[in-house]
């Protein structure tokens, strides 16, 4: 009798924590905004499987409780704006997406890399931007993951199906935005990178106040390297790393770009001081930043480094001078001795290292 009691009492504790545990769920739903999650932009100047990869996404935002615009509403909106340019967003596209959609953010995707030779290579980058007046980015991250990152002993866990892969990428990339959403930090946010990729050159004028908040805006940068696109994929890092600084505010890639389309600016060797004097103007910038990709290398198989290098640097509007300029050449074997430990496997993986430690230069 007592047993039966006891029994009966541990089902109804049970049965009590789960349909908490549902109500929990639900009211968290239900506070959620509606994301529109845009076609992906494929910066890797390879085919990719670019639907499966947004697909894949998009499934896992599901599985994590993330509200998601439906495909019929986003295809319209797509049509009705003529939409073709799925890198960024500007205040005429944000302000639409909120009154005609009602998505209160919009999800914006990048392909670096995706190789299926094994061991398979993949490198996403996604951020989140607010919708209506004056969009702002809201949380941004990248992951760049290799087959062979961690094959361990006999080489046991190593990764040879590209699907298994993007799954653990995609995996990645979900588990920080519903970390952002809910109010944590971003897993990406806590990675440090190591010294060994220092600069060896940089510079920083006394004129940068490190009390002082600043909007930065991001140039494309100039491509000197083999690699197609390496001139935004650069760019895009420093937007990640910049933005995590409590000094910057990075505006949005897409504003940037809807300016200086409207400007007829074209940086073939660069932005001129006559381009950057309009872009203060223009977009209410404090600071400016650009730069020159000299090398973005990856390599395919199991032998090989990735190679980055690259200059940047800031012009600051009231001094019109340039205030911080930083130079880095990098390869992803540096320091590695014993059985690979330690070797960066992908470009993507190398430039964040790089450019998170570029950018904490800026005010020290």
């Amino acid at each position: 009798m007592i047993l039966s009691i006891n029994f009966s009492i541990r089902v109804f504790v049970i049965l009590f924590a789960a349909l908490i545990c549902l109500a929990g769920r639900a009211t968290t739903n239900d506070s959620l905004n509606i994301i529109a999650v845009l076609p992906v932009f494929n910066l890797s100047g390879k085919p990719a499987p670019l639907k499966d990869i947004r697909q894949s996404l998009i499934n896992r935002f599901k599985s994590q409780g993330l509200n998601i615009l439906d495909e019929e509403n986003l295809e319209k909106f797509i049509v009705r704006h003529r939409l073709r340019y799925i890198g960024g967003i500007n205040e005429a596209t944000a302000r639409a997406f909120r009154e005609e959609t009602g998505a209160e953010a919009v999800l914006i995707t990048f392909v670096e890399l995706y190789s299926d030779i094994s061991p398979p290579k993949i490198a996403l980058t996604s951020r989140l931007v607010s919708t209506g007046n004056d969009p702002e980015i809201l949380w941004m991250t990248g992951i760049g993951l290799a087959g062979d990152d961690s094959p361990g002993l006999l080489e046991l866990s190593l990764i040879e199906n590209p699907e298994t892969l993007l799954e653990k990428t995609v995996q990645h990339l979900s588990a920080s935005l519903t970390g952002y959403l809910s109010g944590g930090k971003a897993w990406a946010d806590n990675r440090r990178a190591r010294k060994k990729f220092r600069s060896k050159a940089s510079y920083r004028s006394p004129v940068l106040d490190a009390d002082r908040k600043y909007n930065v805006a991001v140039m494309p940068f100039l491509n000197l390297s083999d690699r197609k696109y390496a001139g935004e994929v650069t760019a895009l890092h420093f937007v990640s790393q910049l933005r995590t600084h409590e000094n910057l505010t990075v505006i949005e890639p897409g504003q940037v770009r809807q300016a200086l389309l409207e400007m007829r600016i074209i940086m073939d060797d660069g932005i001129s001081l006559a381009g950057a004097e309009s872009v203060f103007s223009k977009l209410d910038a404090d600071i400016i930043l650009t730069g020159k990709v000299l090398n973005y290398q990856d390599y395919q198989g199991l032998t090989g480094k990735p190679k980055v290098g690259f200059s940047a640097l800031l012009i600051e509007k009231k001094s019109r001078e340039i205030v911080w300029s930083y130079q880095s050449y990098h390869e992803g074997d540096e320091g590695v001795w014993f059985f690979d430990w330690g070797k960066v496997n992908t470009a993507h993986s190398l430039a964040t290292e790089m450019v998170q430690l570029a950018v904490e230069t800026i005010f020290r």
